[in-house]
């Protein structure tokens, strides 16, 4: 049973909290707020507690994750934690040989461009990621009643970093694959939305409360091409996790022009970034889900007030909608004031406190 069922008798401990609430549509206390990237690096602490410890070790060490995971639920109180990891690790989980190089990204050292090279994606097994198993299980008992958001990266963008080989603008290898070679994009896919849906399992089953779907590169692509190349993928994933009753969110970069289509793909909660307004996202993405979102990240680095008015738009803009998480538009940014994002999900709290 996952931590967002309600058993027989007595509710779980995080399925009446308010972000859980608001994934469900249903009427809230205060408009609940989490952050992208919240645990990393804007907080002094987190800086600390990595010194000397490269970004893929830290995500597989239980130890840290649930410290680097507490860390913004304790500093900033907001509504929900997310685990601490990255979207590349089921990916190295299964053997891929790659590494995350500080100021540039995962980097793999064979991308894949041709079908033999398919065969570095074998399924993954929970024995492979056993320390998110156990990572998860010592964040529940120290979160109580709030809810743990578990995550994973969308079939495309794992995509974009294999076949591009590293972070890219462009993605022109990607684009070459996807039009060239239609049956091999569509196999390489259907193999990551495998990978991704069993990686998720795992988190829900050791308990996390939700999960979030993040395709942080596919505001690349025309609607046309994400419906016939990268859709059915998505679909598989959020499809796959559906029975366990948890909410889903998914979120992409840029992706203003694709909100109904992503919507279509299966979540439960839209993110939207900070280009769309919320009122006119909801008419994109249509009835029948809450939206997440989406205060510019760079407006935290102006003045108190003028977070505050910008804050105030970003509700206004959400006041018709049927569930409201509030969240930024994107991550946090590494340079942003960790006070002014305790502030912001202070005056959130307060504002909307029904």
């Amino acid at each position: 049973m996952s931590a967002n069922t309600r058993p027989t008798g007595q509710p779980s401990q995080t399925y009446d909290s308010a972000f859980l609430k608001a994934c469900r549509r249903e009427p809230v206390p205060h408009t609940p707020v989490w952050f992208m990237r919240q645990a990393g690096r804007s907080l002094p602490e987190y800086r600390k507690l990595r010194e000397g410890t490269q970004m893929l070790e830290s995500c597989m060490r239980p130890d840290l994750v649930t410290e680097i995971t507490l860390q913004p639920v304790r500093r900033h109180k907001v509504d929900a934690a997310i685990f601490f990891s990255d979207i590349v690790v089921p990916l190295k989980a299964i053997g891929v040989d790659l590494d995350i190089k500080p100021g540039i990204g995962p980097v793999v050292a064979q991308p894949i461009r041709r079908r033999e090279d398919l065969a570095q994606l074998r399924d993954l097994t929970p024995e492979d990621v056993s320390y998110v198993t156990e990572a998860i299980g010592m964040l529940t008992g120290e979160l109580g009643a709030t809810p743990l958001i578990g995550f994973a990266g969308a079939p495309f963008t794992l995509a974009s970093y294999l076949v591009e080989g590293g972070p890219s603008k462009n993605h022109e290898h990607t684009k070459a694959l996807m039009y060239g070679d239609p049956q091999l994009w569509a196999d390489l896919l259907d193999r990551l939305a495998e990978i991704t849906s069993a990686f998720l399992k795992v988190q829900i089953e050791a308990g996390a409360s939700a999960i979030q779907l993040f395709d942080s590169w596919v505001g690349a692509l025309a609607p046309a091409d994400y419906r016939r190349s990268v859709m059915p993928a998505s679909a598989k994933v959020l499809e796959s996790v559906a029975s366990y009753g948890v909410p889903r969110i998914h979120f992409g970069v840029g992706t203003g022009e694709l909100l109904g289509l992503m919507g279509e793909a299966g979540a439960d909660v839209m993110g939207v970034d900070y280009r769309v307004s919320l009122d006119e996202a909801v008419r994109r993405v249509g009835p029948g889900k809450a939206l997440q979102g989406n205060l510019d990240p760079a407006v935290l680095f102006s003045t108190p007030e003028a977070v505050e008015a910008k804050t105030d738009e970003v509700l206004a803009a959400a006041a018709g909608l049927e569930g409201h998480v509030f969240n930024l538009g994107h991550g946090v940014l590494p340079t942003t004031d960790p006070d002014a994002l305790t502030r912001l999900v202070d005056y959130v709290h307060t504002r909307t406190a029904r």
